[in-house]
């Protein structure tokens, strides 16, 4: 059976797992779905439509599901997804989507620190790990194992590419590619994150490609469509190559360079 404090609120519908804990003073919806092994430290808010999948754990004062700040809400019942094993720290809000069925989405394993906001419609994949106090706005995706440090604003409709490294007290105004370093407002690629895709287990033809790539992308002035055609026709098409080459082709708001 749940182990649920007698002080948190839990309201009739919400489907909690057996072996799951509900620490004190929070509070849970009645549509809330809680899995298996997840804990809620205390003080925690799950509202609306929210589900959390295995093995997370969520710090007090961090509130899930909230109703979206996007003043095109027009009712209904959007969400938040979360996946597992994610450890979700004090004071994070993670809203809900904006439109009737659809919602925003966490994945699994992943670490999302103190204070940061993820606002209406955002997709996080896994294994992302996002420092305290980012302020990610709408409609922004964050692939697979992207790092990003403390402090940083995102504007809406942006992407983070996987593996991508952002440094502390950045603005991302345009898409970050993947494999890449950046930092700064305006924020600037400094480098490939060769340390990170070696640790993730990129082999050494994928991190050859990628320096490869950065050079021709940072390195070399030239027009974006020429050097681009260059990544594709001089440089190993490894899977990350192709990622990266696909990042910049399918980018509606511009690539950061």
């Amino acid at each position: 059976m749940a182990r649920i404090h007698e002080t948190a609120l839990i309201a009739d519908g919400a489907q909690i797992a057996d072996d799951a804990m509900i620490g004190p003073y929070c509070t849970v919806s009645s549509e809330a779905k809680i899995g298996s092994g997840t804990e809620l430290v205390s003080h925690v808010v799950i509202e609306g439509n929210t589900t959390l999948g295995a093995g997370n754990r969520v710090s007090p004062f961090a509130v899930l599901g909230g109703r979206t700040q996007d003043l095109k809400f027009q009712g209904g019942s959007p969400g938040v997804r979360i996946g597992d094993n994610n450890t979700i720290r004090e004071y994070v809000t993670i809203n809900s989507a904006t439109n009737d069925g659809d919602f925003t989405t966490v994945g699994s394993n992943c670490l999302i620190m103190a204070y940061t906001h993820i606002a209406h419609c955002c997709h996080i994949g896994n294994k992302v790990i996002i420092a305290n106090a980012c302020q990610i706005a709408g409609h922004v995706t964050i692939e697979d194992r992207a790092t990003i440090e403390g402090l940083v604003g995102i504007v809406q409709f942006l992407r983070v590419g996987t593996m991508a490294f952002v440094g502390g007290v950045s603005k991302i105004s345009k898409d970050m590619p993947p494999y890449m370093i950046a930092h700064g407002d305006p924020l600037e690629v400094r480098g490939f994150n060769r340390v990170g895709m070696e640790r993730k287990g990129i082999d050494e033809a994928g991190r050859k490609a990628i320096k490869q790539a950065y050079r021709i992308l940072y390195r070399q002035e030239q027009p974006l469509s020429a050097a681009l055609d260059k990544l594709a026709n001089d440089v190993d098409q490894t899977p990350e190559v192709k990622h990266l080459l696909d990042f910049f082709r399918s980018s509606d708001k511009g690539v950061t360079r």
